[in-house]
């Protein structure tokens, strides 16, 4: 273990919380309708969109409505993406003259990038066109992510409104989230990396002569574009197949640092736009503190899993990293770092590979995934994951002091806790469900690269990576099969909207109710006692719903490791 690892840790939370803060507080003005400096520019645009769409601004939804509205424009927008590859050889901006995805591929793109989740079981340089890569992955990229940004605002203004029937207008969170917050943020960072490097062009592909005098094919694109809002909206979704290892995505240290933090950025900031529109800046520190606890825990036995290596590769008698699959331009920390960054989010942007990770150490961006994605999590989907957790720690509480729960002076009943209960049960029934069929059928099993319970965990990560909406992979799995095309879409699917829905549910119950003062019996969500109660309440579950299934994958396989055997 390296001091210059732990300052280059330490100097990132630092920063991720030093650009949070205002950001949140940013976030916070547009939400609330609040006058910002970008008004003046987007405002007329704003306008302009609702009066295309006949959409009325001022009216407001119930939860019902808001939902019917959202999954309304996810299905526009999966339909016209999973058309977009059939058609690609038909329409522009085509050099390569790539031809039509083929159909159950394109199904499961097409609900990847529509749940936020960019499962890749193709490369993107052979298989996509500029124009689909830009109409139809690209756009994904922001709206998806405002989708998530919308549900974790109309939650928050169900907790906060009193005696309300509507928790706002999804169309009106959906276009300001996406102009006055992505679009901004994404312009500056893709004029960065273009300085810094990464390409961005619509020039075909370029034939070169290697000095061993052979020839090769460099792909070319419009990459800086896709990258950042890939990054900033926890979307991961490469342009390339190597991802953010690839020189063209990710060319130099001070890169990579910035990629990571755009992963961050916006989840931890949201936590601050939260305690703002609530009106206790106190809560959302407690939830930035849990998520913060959750992250250095998984970094650290992450990070010390492969410092420590390979005991069987140690041929010298001193224990060592390995550095088969890492980052060579940048590292066993910043590997390490980056692989806990983006399975904490929901982002599933790499810059090594996960599947050469130790046992130990790959068993950790796993279970990030299998926790809902809880620890900062995607763009308000990490949030109001946390938010379900809230309710469920203070329903635990309620419990064991014999009192009614109640969170922000409102009392969590029957109808808030069961679908509190949905939103964790749900996606974790679809990994298990899932990894168990697969491991049960001939046509998951033949995917399998490595045999024994390192094949369990290729199984298992696709599977809480798709559910968990990250989109990152253990790279052991040919995934490109009928079968893992249509079952991982399936999952993709429930695990985005068996999610939202009840959250959404939530939401409408809570700005119903009224508030109450506190009282002497009332527990104080805002204490140090309360993070690590919530904290705990996200590893407890965790650990009850997974162990048996990570005791048969990862953990056997760092004991028999150590045992002298590997797979």
């Amino acid at each position: 273990m390296k001091t210059t690892d732990i300052v280059q840790f330490l100097l990132f939370i630092v920063l991720l919380l030093v650009l949070a803060t205002p950001l949140g507080i940013y976030m916070a003005r547009v939400y609330n309708g609040e006058r910002t400096m970008l008004d003046r520019l987007l405002g007329p645009l704003e306008k302009m969109i609702y009066r295309l769409a006949g959409v009325d601004a001022q009216s407001e939804m119930n939860w019902r409505e808001y939902a019917g509205a959202l999954l309304a424009f996810n299905l526009l927008g999966m339909v016209i993406l999973f058309l977009l590859q059939l058609l690609q050889g038909y329409l522009p901006w085509n050099p390569q003259h790539l031809g039509a995805v083929k159909p159950d591929l394109a199904f499961n793109t097409a609900v990847s990038f529509v749940t936020n989740t960019n499962w890749q079981a193709y490369a993107g340089e052979s298989t996509m066109s500029y124009f689909t890569q830009m109409a139809g992955l690209t756009v994904q990229n922001f709206v998806s992510a405002a989708t998530g940004m919308a549900v974790v605002v109309a939650l928050t203004r169900g907790l906060a409104r009193r005696s309300a029937r509507t928790i706002g207008n999804f169309w009106v969170d959906l276009t300001r989230s996406v102009l006055w917050i992505l679009l901004p943020i994404s312009v500056i960072g893709a004029l960065f990396l273009v300085s810094q490097g990464v390409i961005q062009n619509l020039s075909p592909y370029l034939t070169v002569s290697t000095l061993e005098g052979g020839r090769q094919t460099i792909a070319m694109g419009p990459v800086a574009s896709q990258e950042i809002i890939k990054l900033l909206g926890t979307n991961g979704g490469g342009f390339f197949n190597a991802n953010s290892s690839h020189p063209f995505e990710n060319p130099t240290p001070l890169t990579n640092l910035v990629e990571m933090l755009a992963i961050l950025v916006i989840p931890a900031g949201l936590t601050v736009t939260f305690g703002r529109m609530v009106g206790d800046s106190r809560q959302g520190r407690v939830i930035l503190a849990a998520m913060l606890l959750l992250f250095v825990l998984f970094l650290g036995v992450c990070y010390a899993a492969e410092v420590a290596g390979n005991p069987l590769l140690n041929t010298r008698g001193v224990a060592g990293p390995s550095m088969e699959g890492k980052e060579v331009r940048f590292g066993v920390a910043n590997s390490v770092l980056f692989a806990t960054i983006t399975t904490a989010a929901s982002c599933g942007a790499v810059n090594t590979m996960h599947d050469s990770l130790t046992p130990l150490g790959g068993l950790i961006p796993m279970l990030q995934m299998m926790l809902g994605e809880v620890v900062f999590g995607g763009v308000g989907a990490g949030l109001y994951g946390m938010l379900v957790f809230v309710i469920l720690t203070v329903f635990i509480i309620g419990l064991m002091v014999g009192r009614t729960p109640e969170y922000l002076g409102k009392k969590i009943e029957f109808r808030e806790t069961k679908m509190a209960t949905l939103a964790v049960i749900i996606p974790a029934a679809v990994i298990l469900v899932g990894a168990a069929l697969a491991s049960a059928t001939k046509e998951g099993t033949a995917s399998i690269l490595n045999p024994g319970p390192h094949g369990l965990s290729e199984i298992l990560y696709a599977f809480a990576s798709a559910a968990g909406n990250n989109g990152s992979a253990f790279a052991g799995l040919n995934a490109n099969t009928s079968f893992y095309n249509l079952a991982l879409a399936l999952a993709m699917l429930i695990g985005r909207f068996g999610v939202i829905l009840p959250v959404l549910a939530i939401a409408g119950s809570m700005a119903e109710k009224k508030t109450a003062p506190a009282g002497p019996g009332t527990f104080e969500t805002t204490s140090p006692l309360f993070v690590g109660l919530l904290a705990g309440t996200v590893l407890i579950v965790g650990a009850l719903t997974f162990f048996p299934a990570l005791a048969l994958g990862p953990i056997v396989e760092q004991l028999l490791m150590f045992g002298g055997k590997i797979y």
